[in-house]
């Protein structure tokens, strides 16, 4: 079942303290800071302010923070070509609800840089999981709740299948998104393969040259914005604040990378080869979970998240939103409440 961005919030009734959740999102403070008439829809922030920057292992890491220092902590992953922005009304609302979110740039993104000239610019899966990791023990943060779209639902994932102690609970947008590259060898059905046109032009020496560009790069991110997220109406505001990550200098690099290691193009370095090994058996994920399909996504697979429903062995919810692939930024009131559901399960 298809659940409309606007009555999400009454359907998973939490109903739980301080997590109670009305029909447009979450109750409170929280929702008459960003929700505007009887539509439903949330008014957009500007940006966040204050951006932090801590050292932890082998980047010195850009992130936002908002909530209470001792609050439960959330930590937002984001994709690409996207950024922190794609959290900046999902944080307000769960920090009024006393959560602390940590949302960092991802190696390659925004403010976070690598400590050493000398350190491969890798993109395969474990190390963006590691990068994390790393963060919550710079910022003596035992255990979280992750929640992430795109390359930040892969993220997560791996971290809860590697680490589960360290994951308090997951909100997983497009449900198991774990590489396993034997099974990147066999060919999607033509449609598919139409949506991952950039994956493979990323493959070229004439894409890699387009990503070192940094008009081509700009114009193609938003021709993925236009194509993944159709009815999604943001303005050219909302989208120069996110392109302004694309200028890190190992941006082209990362994202050149890790779409070539996902088609089995680069390999591994060998310090992530235990990791690796282990994400390649497909492994389950234990820890309270709740996915989202965005709908209007073209990347989203059929079956309402069947496909990959036993892949997830705890307590688990799913949901599908009549949104496009950056499913926090268009419905931010419901991500935020997909977080406290799942931190509740």
């Amino acid at each position: 079942m298809t659940i409309d961005r606007r009555t999400f919030g009454k359907t998973i009734g939490l109903g739980l303290g301080a997590a109670a959740v009305s029909m447009t999102g979450l109750a409170g403070p929280a929702a008459a800071a960003v929700h505007s008439g009887s539509t439903g829809e949330v008014t957009p922030s500007k940006s966040f302010a204050g951006l932090k920057q801590v050292k932890a292992g082998l980047l010195n890491v850009g992130y936002a923070e908002l909530g209470p220092a001792h609050g439960p902590v959330v930590i937002c992953l984001h994709g690409w070509p996207y950024d922190i922005h794609s959290y900046v009304d999902v944080a307000p609302l769960l920090a009024a609800e006393g959560y602390r979110v940590i949302v960092p740039y991802l190696r390659g993104y925004g403010t976070t840089r690598f400590l050493s000239a000398g350190t491969a610019r890798n993109a395969q899966q474990s190390a963006f999981a590691l990068d994390i990791i790393a963060l919550m023990d710079a910022l003596r943060i035992k255990k979280a709740v992750l929640a992430g779209f795109d390359w930040g639902s892969r993220t997560a994932d791996c971290i809860a299948a590697l680490w589960p102690h360290r994951v308090k609970a997951l909100v997983s947008v497009s449900g198991y998104l774990i590489t396993n590259l034997e099974a990147q060898k066999t060919p999607l059905p033509p449609k598919s393969e139409y949506a991952w046109w950039y994956q493979y032009y990323f493959a070229t020496e004439r894409g890699e040259r387009a990503m070192n560009i940094q008009q081509d790069r700009h114009d193609l991110a938003r021709l993925v914005w236009d194509v993944v997220s159709p009815t999604w109406n943001f303005d050219d505001t909302t989208f120069e604040r996110t392109a302004a990550a694309f200028e890190n200098p190992d941006y082209p690099a990362i994202v050149i990378g890790n779409y070539r290691w996902r088609l089995g193009l680069v390999p591994g370095e060998r310090r992530y080869d235990h990791y690796e090994n282990i994400l390649q058996t497909k492994p389950l994920i234990t820890v309270p979970t709740v996915t989202l399909d965005p709908s209007r996504d073209p990347f989203t697979a059929p079956g309402n998240g069947s496909t990959y429903r036993n892949m997830f062995t705890g307590k688990y919810q799913h949901h599908t939103l009549d949104v496009g692939h950056n499913l926090p930024q268009e419905a931010p009131a419901d991500f935020a409440a997909a977080v406290i559901e799942a931190d509740n399960l």
